[in-house]
């Protein structure tokens, strides 16, 4: 997915109007990332064979790594996304763990 900037710098904002068109930008375009991202819950769902797997911790723990260190690339403290991508994780295995139970409901591998 590409994204196009349709805003000025923070640098360059002058007036809070400015400063509120861009973050109302940036919020919309991470709400469709989001969305998408929640898209390949679905897919993981439906490709994974057991509900077990849906929680991996390591390829958690990988995750939030990742994202700490690409943070601190972009001079986002790595604690904030840490903990923001904890959060993401978490929300998505949950929602993962209950699409796994619709689309595998009758093939006898939905443990509550």
């Amino acid at each position: 997915m590409t994204t196009t900037k349709s805003y000025q710098t923070a640098e360059s904002c002058t007036t809070m109007a400015q400063v509120r068109l861009a973050v109302d930008t940036i919020d919309e375009a991470l709400v469709a990332l989001l969305a998408e991202r929640m898209r390949f819950m679905d897919a993981a769902a439906r490709i994974k064979p057991q509900r077990a797997a849906v929680r991996d911790e390591a390829r958690k723990a990988q995750v939030i790594g990742r994202v700490s260190e690409l943070a601190a690339q972009r001079g986002l403290p790595d604690n904030l996304a840490a903990g923001l991508w904890e959060q993401l994780v978490e929300a998505s295995i949950a929602y993962e763990m209950t699409r796994f139970d619709v689309l595998h409901a009758g093939d006898g591998d939905v443990a509550k």
